[in-house]
């Protein structure tokens, strides 16, 4: 009998954002295996057929609905897997257990991890009583963390990079067309830098294109850094500058790095082994990526030539950047196509669902 395959993530709202194109990548590398998809309350998303879709979590709720979530399935037929997995998860499965988890049964994504003294004792306390719950992870240095903890079962899988049933090709006379800040506006990802670059190119008289989403992150929260940024933002003069407010469908996400300069200033301290999935986007789209040192994104780049590192997010630093990609947009715009025809490859989420399935 096949085994059933249960997907967890209750900040899927709509076919909008990472957590979508995850979902539903994994879905197509598993062809006609039965899945259940359980995600948001008003959940608007369709996948391929033979995935049922179970709209169940409500923010305010969502942590007593993953408990019992997790009891009852932890007692059925079928694997759970859980596809942004963090210690919540862990503190709430064990608690749904009725005694230790067997081996095979749970699965967690951990995309990052942030380790601290006391993070490390409340790994190993459950470790200690759930030995068997398998950890996956996109780098080396959260395998490391869970390991240490514990957690036997770790292994090191890459992220599922959204998948391209028809890939673009570098079309003929395709040109520079606007400076892009891409996915949820956060602090972490270097939007005041953005918008530090906006205020020079409006001081200067630039006519630059500039085209940025401004949408927050998942429920709508906004850090208080970002607020300040929009704020600056809002009261900027800059006729060149388009602005995306809305989450956008993943056909319009897609078409924003068309012909675009990707900027990713995202913060060394956070990016530093942490995978971004808007480098992985920018890349398969043929866009150019400008980020900084010291990240994950910048050793994407660098490995490829697809863009430039820089070492200061200071404006004049970031411009200076761009210029040079602009004058020969042709080039780099070839080398990022190629790069993302070799991520497609690396990152396919086929390697994830033989991890989960094997």
């Amino acid at each position: 009998m096949t085994m059933a395959l249960h997907i967890i993530e209750p900040t899927l709202e709509g076919p909008a954002g990472h957590c979508f194109s995850f979902v539903q990548s994994l879905c197509q590398a598993a062809g006609d295996h039965p899945i259940t998809v359980w995600c948001g309350r008003g959940a608007q998303v369709d996948f391929r057929a033979g995935v049922r879709v179970k709209r169940l979590f409500m923010r305010r709720l969502r942590r007593l609905q993953a408990l019992w979530l997790y009891r009852s399935l932890l007692r059925q037929q079928g694997r759970l897997f859980v596809a942004t997995a963090g210690r919540t998860d862990l503190l709430l499965l064990n608690l749904a257990a009725n005694g230790r988890i067997p081996p095979g049964k749970v699965f967690l994504y951990v995309h990052w991890f942030k380790t601290s003294p006391a993070k490390r004792r409340q790994l190993e306390k459950l470790a200690a009583r759930q030995p068997a719950i398998t950890i996956l992870a996109p780098t080396e240095s959260v395998c490391a963390a869970f390991r240490a903890a514990g957690f036997a079962d770790t292994r090191h899988v890459p992220y599922p990079i959204t998948s391209l049933p028809h890939p673009p090709m570098p079309e003929t006379g395709q040109g520079f067309r606007c400076l892009l800040f891409a996915g949820a506006a956060r602090h972490d990802k270097g939007f005041s830098h953005v918008v530090g670059l906006v205020e020079l190119l409006a001081a200067t008289g630039s006519s630059i294109p500039v085209c940025m989403q401004t949408s927050p992150q998942h429920y709508a929260k906004t850090d208080d850094a970002t607020s300040a940024s929009l704020v600056r933002l809002e009261h900027l003069v800059y006729p060149h500058l388009h602005r995306y407010a809305d989450t956008l469908h993943q056909e319009e996400y897609g078409a924003l790095f068309r012909g675009a300069i990707c900027l990713q200033l995202y913060s060394r301290q956070d990016f530093a082994d942490r995978i971004s999935g808007v480098t992985l986007d920018a890349l398969s789209m043929g866009s150019p990526v400008i980020t900084l040192s010291g990240t994950w994104m910048a050793r994407v780049v660098a490995e490829f030539d697809a863009g430039l590192v820089i070492d200061s997010p200071a404006p004049e630093a970031i411009l200076a950047a761009a210029t040079r990609i602009i004058e020969e947009y042709g080039e780099f715009r070839r080398r990022a196509f190629a790069a993302g025809r070799e991520l497609q490859e690396r990152n396919s989420a086929a390697f994830l669902y033989r991890e989960l399935m094997a």
